[in-house]
């Protein structure tokens, strides 16, 4: 780290009075950490907000993402760095501007501008600690990481069950990709979503004229996906602003959805209605961590096992609307097999009448019954999915 900083330690000040370029993206950067790490807002929500409200150009539009994004990622990664030139824990209003700094510093800023910029862009009462240390770093020699952990920036326990779950060599690469940005793609009709959705969506597999069930379908991305093949989609959520979303993506795509709220766990709909039922159940998000970088330090270890007891639940509840012959797809956004492996097994076992489908090829991998993506493979979101067919007979 020393030598790759070497060749651009020169710091260059701007005239006296004058606002050093670049401060203001690191100032509502800055301003953004305090909302997300104090106030519990969601990244993915608040920055867009900020960004729409703030009157920067595009080039610090997009400067404030990768900032913010990349420092709430690497939080552990970046504290490890910082603290063996700390005495003692300053107020939070430097620390996150250390970390703005050693980020930068990290992903190959040059030394003047990640200084001059972060300091210019911190209360003047820490300027000095935050110059000193930031210095410090630039000097220091690459620091000697503790665990895997530590050094890629996650809780131990989502290492080890990620390395328990899928092998510690996929585990790492998975965690690795995680920690890179996905850019986002765009669908035909101009919807953006991820490209594992719209697999997720082709392999629920709706056809002309097929009464379609998406019990948890908020945004709509993939209740609206179905409804392009032809199909009619009854598109369910519990929350009212969340099935307002559902409808006004519908609206602008001019999709066949028909938007409820209503409780998953106890569909209003006539049992053996629906040809085909999406299950894209609540879980504990473990494949979406690139694009939700607070959540690794929101999950706690007891989760993947509780959403697995919802997962069930919402499983059962939507069984009974498929119609002999018609399926029931089951898909979550995280790589845990107590969400997706146990889920699927443990319900085969209670429902003889349904059989899973054979896993599904190209990018997808097979565990069991479920096809598991892994966002290493194709730069994705990580997902697992099972289709299971209801007998004909039953």
């Amino acid at each position: 780290m020393a030598e790759r900083r070497a060749a651009n330690r020169t710091a260059h000040r701007p005239a006296k009075g004058a606002e050093v370029p670049g401060v203001a993206p690191r100032r509502l950067a800055l301003d953004l950490l305090a909302r997300i790490e104090d106030d519990g807002a969601w990244a993915n929500l608040v920055v867009p907000r900020a960004l729409d409200r703030c009157d920067l150009g595009d080039a610090d539009r997009r400067l404030v993402t990768e900032l913010t994004y990349g420092t709430v990622r690497q939080r552990r990664r970046l504290d490890a760095i910082i603290d063996p030139f700390l005495d003692r824990r300053p107020a939070d209003v430097a620390v996150r501007a250390l970390r703005l700094g050693v980020y930068q510093l990290e992903v190959g800023f040059p030394d003047h501008a990640a200084l001059n910029t972060t300091v210019g862009a911190v209360p003047k009462r820490w300027r000095g600690l935050v110059n000193a240390v930031l210095r410090n770093v630039v000097r220091s020699d690459p620091p000697r990481w503790r665990s895997l952990g530590e050094e890629l920036s996650y809780p131990d326990w989502i290492v080890e069950r990620l390395e328990t779950d899928l092998g510690r060599d996929v585990a790492e690469e998975a965690l690795e990709a995680m920690n890179r940005p996905v850019a986002p793609t765009v669908r035909a009709d101009g919807y953006t979503q991820d490209r594992a959705s719209t697999w997720v969506t082709d392999a629920v597999g709706a056809l002309p004229g097929e009464l379609v069930v998406d019990v948890c379908a908020a945004p709509g991305g993939k209740a609206t996906g179905m409804a392009a093949s032809g199909a009619t989609v009854i598109a369910a959520d519990l929350v009212a602003h969340r099935v307002d979303l559902v409808v006004e993506n519908a609206a602008r795509l001019g999709s066949d959805v028909h938007a409820v709220r209503a409780d998953a766990t106890s569909p209003p709909l006539r049992n053996r209605s629906a040809d085909r039922v999406l299950v894209d159940a609540p879980c504990s998000g473990l494949g979406v961590m690139h694009r939700r970088p607070d959540l690794r330090w929101r999950v706690a270890p007891e989760d993947p096992a509780n959403l697995a007891k919802l997962q069930r639940r919402l499983l059962e509840a939507a069984a009974p609307l498929v119609k002999p012959g018609g399926t029931l797809t089951y898909s979550v956004c995280t790589l845990t097999r107590a969400e997706s492996v146990d889920v699927v097994e443990a319900f085969l076992d209670d429902h003889p009448e349904f059989g899973a489908d054979a896993p599904l090829e190209g990018p997808w991998e097979s565990d069991g019954p479920v096809s598991i993506l892994l966002p290493q493979r194709e730069g994705t979101d990580g997902m697992a999915l099972a289709t299971l067919h209801r007998a004909p007979q039953h």
